[in-house]
């Protein structure tokens, strides 16, 4: 259902991991994240700002879809600098987006009359039938409103950048240029200087692990903490203090022993002469009168309706049938012929029954009445019904005595709790970005951002009720905060001591490629030690890292056999000789047309990303804040780790 808006979600996701999981996940973790601009501008587009705390707020944001989607992720890789400015570069793209397009009322109907179900309820005249429209959306469980603003809010980029990505195209000669340059293979050999091999052979002193701990300090800090109690107040919680009398269940059961019951379902069979509303007075006439025609033969012999719908029926689908519909409940059929055969008895022929559809002769051939439950049969459910109805009504008075309550006492829930009949609940070592396997009230955003407000730290007062689920208030308090501090040496030494490890033998094991690096160079004949030759390619990585087959293939195609050494990192070092270029196996015609494809969505999402760098110009738009740095491979990356 809706395939527009799911597309638009899928989307959505697709960049969201594309842009920023990687992101994490490849740069290294060496700062706090947090900018030193708390509270003022962060970037501005078109004249207009984005402030710290609406960053912050986008950013947590993120972090619980991405948590929503990835349970298992490690939270800390969501919140590395690099993660953050992710977000705010996708904040910044959001606006300059939005400040390009015009989404005019007319323009989101034109869009919405592009959907298959939507267009589907139009009635002759071209006009949507709003009745049938809205009850399309509340079988997804939505309303008009919603349903809009939420297509309004994934035009803007369709709108923008559609048009681009629409015209995207590359010539079959410079798609197969690019191709076989990207595919190409080579033959290479390899030695590999492991890190883990020299681990076992360092032996830090304590000097040397005190002197290291110095160094990297920042890599050692314990976050910001805090003990905190809170009460929540939701539907649950006031369902507790409703209570149901056996009068009022029975009044409800009575009320409501229809619905209770089921639908009721119906069976006709049906003759139609067509005559759509877009058809002439003169038709219509013409198609009524054959209708009247053929009520007063099945109204002279009734049994003959199967036959004379089989002969003059022009419903393709049921005339075969002798006009048979099946059964049907309410809501199934259009209105008129609905009201008609609701109002029959078994039986029973109508009389013409015009709808836009054109002229129908009805019989009604069964009923199909739901059973009525006993009243204790039904007492569970009324009883569960009736308690949730009174909670709702409830909900919004008890709302207002919880949220005036923990504003009016703000040193402590315990007056609240008392007058409501709350639980106060508690936690230890809660943060700002919760820890991964929390869910609830203690993984929301909103909840956290509250609680960590500088003046709930400082003066220890409750937060105002906070929003976090529909029907649900939340407040809170800290009881003891800690704040980030650096661990102290005999807390983190065996971590100490496993990172200075890491970050000596990486540095042993890039030193002694190095060193070979040079030798080969100087004296080709003598790499003996180098491995079996193997083929290489993007398509065939024979399972070796990236950044070896990166290497190898950007080495220069007019000087080999050539060296290139690559630092792994906190793997070690690597020395790859290049031997020679193997060429590209020619693909299959079917092949070679989908790698074009392909290379088609690279270039136009190229030409998008150049698009959107001129609307970037375009809206002067400025991002203040220092991008940054990715870690570079090697000690400084061990160490982050």
């Amino acid at each position: 259902m809706f395939d527009f808006i799911r597309k638009h979600t899928k989307v959505t996701m697709a960049l969201l991991f594309l842009l920023i999981v990687p992101s994490f996940i490849l740069v290294g973790m060496n700062s706090s994240g947090r900018s030193g601009n708390n509270s003022g501008v962060v970037a501005v587009v078109d004249g207009k700002d984005i402030t710290q705390p609406e960053w912050d707020q986008a950013h947590q944001s993120e972090v619980q879809r991405i948590r929503g989607s990835m349970p298992s992720i490690d939270v800390k890789l969501l919140d590395t600098p690099q993660a953050r400015y992710a977000t705010l570069e996708r904040l910044v793209r959001d606006r300059v987006v939005a400040a390009a397009a015009h989404v005019t009322d007319d323009y989101l109907a034109r869009e919405l009359q592009k959907i298959p179900e939507i267009a589907a309820l139009k009635t002759p005249d071209g006009k949507l039938d709003m009745e049938r429209y809205r009850q399309l959306l509340a079988s997804q469980g939505m309303t008009p409103e919603i349903f809009e603003a939420n297509v309004k809010a994934s035009l803007p980029s369709r709108q923008v950048l559609g048009g681009v990505g629409a015209s995207g195209f590359s010539t079959a000669a410079a798609a197969d240029l690019s191709l076989n340059a990207y595919f190409e293979k080579r033959e290479i050999q390899l030695a590999r200087f492991e890190a883990a091999d020299l681990a076992a052979k360092l032996v830090p002193t304590e000097a040397d692990l005190e002197q290291f701990y110095k160094a990297n300090e920042k890599f050692f800090q314990a976050p910001e903490q805090a003990n905190i109690e809170y009460l929540v107040l939701d539907i649950e919680t006031v369902k507790k203090s409703v209570t149901v009398n056996e009068a009022d269940l029975k009044t409800y059961y009575e009320q409501n022993i229809q619905r209770l019951s089921g639908t009721e379902e119906r069976r006709a069979s049906h003759i139609l002469i067509a005559a759509p509303k877009t058809a002439s007075a003169a038709d219509r006439e013409k198609a009524k009168a054959k209708a009247e025609e053929l009520l007063a033969q099945v109204k002279k012999a009734p049994d003959s309706f199967a036959d004379v719908a089989r002969k003059n029926s022009q419903d393709t689908g049921s005339a075969p049938a002798g006009g048979d519909l099946d059964f049907f409940a309410r809501g199934s059929m259009v209105k008129p012929f609905e009201d008609a055969a609701f109002a029959m008895k078994k039986g029973e022929i109508s009389n013409v029954v015009e709808s836009e559809f054109g002229y129908h002769i009805i019989k009604l051939t069964d009923v199909k009445s739901p059973k009525r439950p006993a009243f204790e049969e039904m007492k569970p459910q009324l009883e569960a019904d009736l308690r949730k109805q009174e909670a709702q009504k409830k909900f919004a008075e008890i709302a207002d005595v919880f949220t005036n309550g923990v504003y009016e006492q703000p040193d402590s829930l315990k007056p609240v709790a008392d007058k409501l009949k709350l639980e106060i609940k508690s936690a230890s070592n809660v943060g700002r970005v919760p820890r991964a396997g929390v869910a609830g009230v203690l993984a929301n955003p909103k909840f956290l951002g509250a609680l960590f407000s500088p003046d709930a730290i400082e003066k220890k007062r409750n937060t105002e009720a906070i929003e976090t689920a529909p029907s649900q208030l939340v407040s809170g308090r800290i009881t003891q905060y800690t704040p980030a501090r650096t661990q102290a040496f005999a807390e983190v030494k065996e971590v100490v001591r496993q990172r200075w490890v890491a970050q000596r033998s990486a540095e042993e094991a890039r030193k002694e490629g190095e060193s070979k690096l040079a030798a080969w160079k100087a004296a080709p004949a003598s790499a003996a030690s180098l491995a079996a030759p193997v083929v290489v390619s993007r398509e065939q990585t024979q399972k070796l890292p990236s950044s070896v087959i990166d290497a190898a293939l950007r080495a220069d195609s007019a000087a080999l056999p050539a060296f290139v050494g690559v630092d792994l990192g906190a793997q070690g070092y690597a020395v790859v000789k290049v031997n020679k270029v193997v060429p590209r196996d020619a693909p299959a015609e079917a092949a070679a047309k989908q790698e074009r494809n392909q290379y088609t969505q690279w270039w136009t999402a190229a030409e998008n990303l150049a698009y959107y760098n001129g609307l970037k110009e375009r809206f002067k738009t400025k991002i203040l804040v220092a991008k940054p740095a990715v870690a570079k491979a090697g000690a400084e990356e061990v160490v982050a780790r």
